[in-house]
């Protein structure tokens, strides 16, 4: 279910503004999904910003220059069951979209997919810690292990030459992104496709006939006349694995759906919410 109120700004004066500059990032609430604050609602959004102001040392006022012109420092666009999603978690998104092989292909990643992604991804997230699977959680060599894929396989990665420590720092710097940052964003995703293989990988059974049938129709036409083709027993267990993910994705694709009519979805940001309605993502607006 989604809706659409009028956006929540942070707003504050320039002699605020440049004392909480650097306090705003250490202070802030943040999970492996991004920099998103969980605000209740409104009054405990302004009640958090008053709480900063109230710390903030009145000599540093002082030095600053007396003009009162508001400077946003952020803004809240979406609020996915009471879980908030600031303009700058939409920014963070598409820094981090340089690493996902999705892609790929496709058109530069924008706010609206961004959001959609965000939307997607924390609705998720709160089913997992609803169901308490905190076995889930994967360890520091699967996330080195991803991080070291990353490097030597991702196009854009081979062509920097990520895999030297050299060419990782250069990519990591030329995309605004920090080591800290990548393997809290490669966590938060192999704990996500742990989650969807233990709910829903569990029961399906592929046949043989069924991988017969995507050798012979699937995969064959894709060699061209001439061209080595391996039996049908060397590539079986890909073909497995291929026809799995896709039943999954039904299945995914399905849950994920109902999430979102089921959850309290609020676009704020009039512009964002036109692009997602027309995009067809997350449902309508009421």
């Amino acid at each position: 279910m989604m809706t659409m109120r009028t956006p929540f700004r942070i707003v504050l004066t320039r002699q605020i503004a440049f004392i909480l500059n650097g306090a705003w990032c250490a202070v802030a609430p943040r999970s492996v999904a991004g920099p998103a604050v969980a605000l209740p609602t409104r009054v405990a959004a302004q009640a958090f910003i008053l709480a900063l102001l109230s710390a903030a040392p009145t000599s540093a006022c002082a030095q600053q220059s007396s003009s009162s012109s508001p400077v946003v420092l952020d803004r809240v666009v979406a609020v996915v069951n009471k879980h908030a999603i600031l303009l700058s978690d939409l920014d963070d998104e598409i820094r981090l979209s340089v690493l996902d092989p999705d892609q790929i292909g496709q058109s530069g990643p924008t706010r609206a997919r961004a959001l959609d992604e965000i939307v997607s991804r924390t609705l998720i997230e709160q089913q997992i810690r609803q169901e308490d699977m905190q076995a889930i959680e994967p360890s520091q060599q699967e996330v080195d292990s991803r991080l070291s894929q990353i490097r030597k396989q991702l196009p854009a990665c081979v062509r920097e030459d990520c895999a030297s420590e050299a060419g990782w720092k250069a990519f990591l710097a030329a995309h605004g992104l920090t080591p800290e940052r990548v393997d809290s964003y490669l966590r938060y995703r192999l704990e996500i496709l742990s989650f969807i293989e233990e709910r829903f990988r569990q029961g399906i059974q592929i046949s043989q006939a069924q991988i017969d049938t995507y050798y012979h129709d699937t995969l064959l036409p894709l060699y061209a006349p001439g061209e080595a083709i391996p039996p049908v027993d060397q590539v079986a267990d890909r073909i497995q694995e291929i026809l799995l993910e896709k039943q999954v994705n039904v299945l995914f694709d399905a849950w994920l759906k109902n999430l979102r009519e089921q959850g309290e979805v609020e676009v704020l940001d009039p512009e964002l919410e036109s692009a997602m309605t027309g995009s067809g993502s997350g449902g309508g607006a009421q």
